[in-house]
């Protein structure tokens, strides 16, 4: 999510296990729901922001889980480019079930703001955000990697 400024909205997730991650805002596609149904559910209750144009799919990402079983789960993340004016976001979900989805703040970021010591999801977001700014979308779908 992209505004006129280049700013990039963020939600910084902290989880039990792993700490403190900043990443794109979205979540789990429900069953009978396509990814843009569910892209512009996610961004309703998280942001309070309905009525949004979804852009071309830019990245796509798988993330494995290890768990100490022995066993994995993980999830294929497919992140679209959207544009939109600059807003204050508003959930439409509260804090407590928020909190609950390990969702702790939501900020938009400048460019410059962005630092390579920022716990990011994808790793290297910030060189993928920089090209993205520079060179518009990719033609296909980028595996950011982990």
């Amino acid at each position: 999510m992209i505004d006129p400024d280049d700013r990039v909205l963020l939600v910084r997730f902290e989880f039990p296990n792993t700490g403190t991650h900043w990443a794109t805002p979205g979540g789990g596609v429900e069953p009978g729901e396509t990814d843009h149904q569910a892209l512009r559910r996610e961004l309703e209750e998280e942001l309070g922001l309905g009525g949004v144009t979804i852009g071309p799919q830019i990245w796509t990402r798988l993330h494995i889980i290890p768990f100490i079983s022995g066993h994995h789960d993980g999830q294929r993340e497919r992140i679209y480019l959207v544009r939109t004016a600059a807003f204050e976001p508003q959930p439409r979900l509260s804090w407590e079930a928020l909190n609950a989805e390990y969702v702790f703040e939501l900020r938009w970021w400048r460019a410059d703001e962005l630092e390579a010591s920022l716990p990011m999801v994808p790793a290297r977001f910030i060189e993928h955000f920089t090209a993205l700014r520079r060179h518009g979308p990719p033609k296909q779908p980028i595996d950011v990697g982990i």
